[in-house]
């Protein structure tokens, strides 16, 4: 059913590839994020919360930097009592056992084949939207661009969709350094990551506080890394973009029931919950892109 949607939408979409380290620790975790581009000019949208993390990149590795020069030169004496105050100083608190990202590294990925590249971010005031653009944009790395259902209002409940993102990180080129106490890209490994749809029914809508529909709820969740990913229908028409997942408890539950198992009785705990995707609704997203005069297609 979105075998040729799913073709034309992979075209414009695109993953973001982050890497992040915690304080006191030496594991490098990949993630992900998914932006998906809607002219030829090098503008595109995501999930604000996407774009946050990059956008606070500078501070973060600034902020540890800062921390590792002022440990260096701590020196031997009462030692421990000093970098307690030193990572008190630095918001960190072990006690609470809170992990705490220290650096950030992102890439990205096949949006534009011009290395020297900048980019701007454009954050919406009240919903989970970014516009980001390319500047200084010159070779595009994407071969399409999304078309957008024109009328809002013709996306009706029980209409089955489709979204695409980049919700499993298979890329490994990256470490960490320990003779520089970084986190780097690198030549060797995986570089990219493959791209992942998931279906779903639109089942209910979402209204804020001005009555207005501003997203669409999905029967089946958004996966972590689809975020920032569009939503569409089987001709490819754009009709939101992934944002989170909700959590329904179902009522179902089930506390020591005895189940038969294999020919032996096993006690059961159990509280279902139906997870469903909010995707922020293209009206909004047209809306948003229009207030910025970022140029876009509808059909």
């Amino acid at each position: 059913m979105f075998a040729k949607a799913i073709e034309e939408v992979s075209k414009f979409t695109r993953p973001i590839h982050i890497i992040t380290r915690n304080y006191d620790e030496e594991i490098v975790r990949p993630g992900t994020g998914t932006l998906f581009f809607v002219n030829e000019l090098g503008c595109a949208v995501t999930c604000k919360h996407v774009v946050d993390l990059i956008i606070q990149r500078e501070t973060i590795n600034k902020k540890y930097e800062e921390l590792r020069n002022e440990k260096n030169a701590i020196g031997k004496k009462n030692y421990n009592q000093r970098l307690k105050q030193l990572e008190e100083k630095y918001g960190i608190d072990k006690k609470k056992n809170v992990p705490m990202i220290i650096q950030v590294k992102d890439l990205f990925m096949d949006c534009t084949f011009d290395t020297s590249f900048s980019f701007k971010t454009i954050p919406h005031p009240k919903y989970d939207l970014a516009i980001v653009v390319f500047e200084n944009f010159k070779d595009p790395a994407y071969q399409s661009y999304a078309r957008f259902v024109k009328d809002g209002s013709t996306i009706r409940r029980g209409d089955f969709l489709c979204r695409l993102g980049y919700p499993f990180p298979e890329f490994t080129n990256f470490q960490y350094n320990k003779a520089t106490d970084d986190i780097e890209w690198t030549d060797a490994g995986r570089k990219d990551t493959p791209n992942f749809p998931i279906e779903g029914m639109f089942t209910r809508s979402y209204i804020d506080d001005e009555k207005k529909v501003f997203a669409l709820e999905i029967s089946t969740p958004g996966l972590k890394g689809q975020s920032g990913g569009p939503l569409f229908n089987e001709n490819g028409l754009v009709c939101g973009m992934q944002s989170m997942t909700n959590h329904l408890h179902l009522g179902f539950d089930m506390k020591n029931q005895e189940f038969p198992v294999n020919g032996e009785k096993i006690k059961v705990t159990n509280q279902p919950f139906l997870h469903v995707g909010q995707c922020i609704h293209s009206d909004v997203i047209k809306a948003f892109l229009q207030e910025n005069k970022i140029k876009f297609y509808e059909e």
